[in-house]
């Protein structure tokens, strides 16, 4: 990654580039929202540094979620990102951490992809144990050393990962093979 070109105002940016020297990191900000795109490789360090660290102390984790980019009109660095919501409460002050990956085998399916790995944060933060499950039910995107990782949204056997982008609309049949319940027969 490459350092950005952009003049960012966060605090926190100078924080983090000065803890990592030897790390590069991206910045972006956007309607005063402030985003530290990291790599998947730096991802748990990074983090469990902007919890601890008495300057940052992001201590909740408000929301993880997944993004797919495909057919995105712009360049991206990953077609996939996680986006960590930070909160300092004792600041009032939100930051967001991404961490793009993208896919070493077809996405159609529910193949278990070793790029689409990234370190669990439920070590950090307990609450991330059922984020990080909707992240992986719904993108594929799987969270190492996570206690209890399976799917949370659909059943076990489910044949994809729904939110993906390149998964039809329609489904693929799952809706003619529905038993349809109703007050009788429940």
């Amino acid at each position: 990654m490459t350092q950005a070109k952009v003049s960012l105002d966060h605090p926190v940016f100078k924080i983090v580039k000065d803890a990592f020297p030897g790390k590069t990191f991206r910045g972006t900000e956007f309607r005063g929202q402030s985003t530290l795109i990291v790599d998947a490789k730096d991802q748990h360090e990074v983090l469990a540094f902007l919890k601890s660290d008495e300057r940052t102390k992001f201590t909740f984790l408000s929301d993880i979620a997944g993004v797919d980019y495909l057919n995105y009109p712009t360049k991206t660095i990953g077609r996939f990102a996680v986006v960590y919501n930070l909160i300092a409460m004792e600041r009032d002050d939100r930051f967001f951490v991404k961490v793009f990956l993208d896919p070493s085998l077809p996405t159609d399916g529910i193949a278990n992809d070793p790029a689409l790995h990234l370190d669990s944060v439920t070590d950090l933060w307990p609450g991330a144990e059922w984020m990080e499950r909707e992240v992986f039910d719904m993108f594929g995107i799987r969270f190492r050393n996570h206690p209890d990782l399976r799917r949370i949204l659909t059943w076990e056997e489910y044949p994809a990962h729904p939110l993906r982008k390149d998964y039809p609309v329609r489904g693929r049949g799952e809706r003619e093979t529905y038993r349809v319940v109703d007050r009788t027969s429940a």
